[in-house]
C-alpha cells in the first residue's frame, strides 16, 4: 500500500491523457477508421502510455524521497515519514521507474526516447532542486507537462510539435503555484495569478483548435467542464483561504488535465477520441476517493 500511495494513483491517468492528447494532435485518429480499429500505430500508443505513466509516477516517488524531512514535520502520514517504505527503498523504486520509462519511450521511436529523457531530467531537476523557488519549481513542473505532451506527439513525425507546448506549461504553473499554500494556507495573491493563467491556456487551447481545425465547436464543452473543474474550487479557496481548501483547488487542477487534454483531442482527432479521453477522469475520482492526489 505505501508504494501504491508514493505513485499518487489518482494523477496516473493524466499522464496517459497527455499522450493521446499529443496522439490526437500529431495525427494518430486521421490513420485510424474509427474508435475500434486498431493498426500498428496502436502498440506504438500504448508504449507511449506506458512511458508515460511510469516517468510520472517515479517521479512523484522520488519528490517524497527528498521531502522525507519536510515531510516528517509537515505531512508525517505519507509513507516513509510513516515508515511504510524505506527512504532508501523508495529512491531504488523512484529511479527503476523513470529508467523503465525511458527504455519503454526509445522502443517506439528514438526521438521519443529523447524527449523521455529530457522529461526525466526535468523531473529530476524539480523534484532535487527547482521546487524550492517559487517562479523555478511551478516552470520546470510546467515544462514536464509539456515533455509529456511532446511525448504523445512523437508518435507521428511532424513539425511545429513546440506551438502547442507552452499551454501545458502555463497550465501547470498555475496549478503548481496554488500548491503552494496546501500546507499553511495564506496565498491569495498566488490565486489570483493561477485564476489568469488559467483564462491563458484555456484561450490558448481554444485558440489554436479554432486557428487549425475546423472542429472548434467539439472543444467547446470540454473547455467549459475545465472551466468549472479548475474555477469552483479555486474561488473557493480564495473566499476560504485554508490548506483544505487549497488542496481542493489543487486536486481541481490536477484532475482537470484530462479535460484539458480531451479539448485538444476533440478538436485534433474528433469526440469518439475526446471521449476516450474523458473516461480516464471517473478513474481518477475514484482514485482520487481513497489515494492522495497531492
Amino acid at each position: 500500500m505505501g508504494y501504491l500511495q508514493l505513485m499518487r494513483l489518482p494523477n496516473l491517468p493524466t499522464a496517459a491523457a497527455d499522450v493521446l492528447a499529443g496522439g490526437a494532435i500529431a495525427g494518430v485518429s486521421l490513420q485510424l477508421d474509427g474508435p475500434f480499429n486498431l493498426p500498428d500505430l496502436a502498440p506504438a500508443l500504448f508504449g507511449l502510455i506506458l512511458a508515460s505513466v511510469f516517468l510520472y509516477a517515479g517521479g512523484v516517488v522520488l519528490n517524497d524521497v527528498f521531502d522525507a524531512d519536510v515531510d516528517a514535520r509537515e505531512r508525517p502520514e505519507r509513507p516513509i515519514p510513516r515508515g511504510a517504505v524505506s527512504r532508501s527503498r523508495a529512491a531504488f523504486f523512484g529511479g527503476g521507474l523513470l529508467l523503465l520509462g525511458v527504455v519503454a519511450a526509445s522502443m517506439v521511436r528514438m526521438e521519443s526516447g529523447y524527449i523521455a529523457a529530457m522529461l526525466a531530467a526535468a523531473i529530476l531537476l524539480y523534484d532535487s532542486y527547482a521546487k524550492s523557488s517559487d517562479f523555478l519549481g511551478p516552470l520546470v513542473m510546467g515544462v514536464c507537462r509539456g515533455f509529456n505532451l511532446w511525448l504523445g506527439i512523437s508518435i507521428l513525425p511532424i513539425a511545429g510539435a513546440g506551438s502547442y507546448l507552452w499551454v501545458p506549461v502555463v497550465y501547470i504553473f498555475a496549478v503548481t503555484t496554488i500548491s503552494r499554500g496546501e500546507v499553511y494556507g495564506g496565498n491569495k495573491k498566488a490565486l489570483i495569478l493561477a485564476a489568469l493563467m488559467y483564462v491563458i491556456a484555456i484561450f490558448g487551447v481554444g485558440i489554436l483548435v479554432g486557428a487549425e481545425t475546423t472542429r472548434f465547436w467539439f472543444s467547446l464543452p470540454f473547455l467549459a467542464l475545465l472551466a468549472l473543474m479548475v474555477f469552483h474550487p479555486l474561488w473557493r479557496a480564495y473566499q476560504i483561504n485554508q490548506p483544505a481548501e487549497i488542496r481542493g483547488a489543487v486536486k481541481g487542477g490536477v484532475l482537470g488535465i484530462v479535460a484539458l487534454d480531451a479539448a485538444w483531442a476533440a478538436g485534433y482527432g474528433g469526440l469518439w477520441v475526446a471521449l476516450i479521453i474523458l473516461a480516464l477522469l471517473p478513474l481518477s475520482r475514484l482514485l482520487a476517493a481513497r489515494f492522495a492526489v497531492t
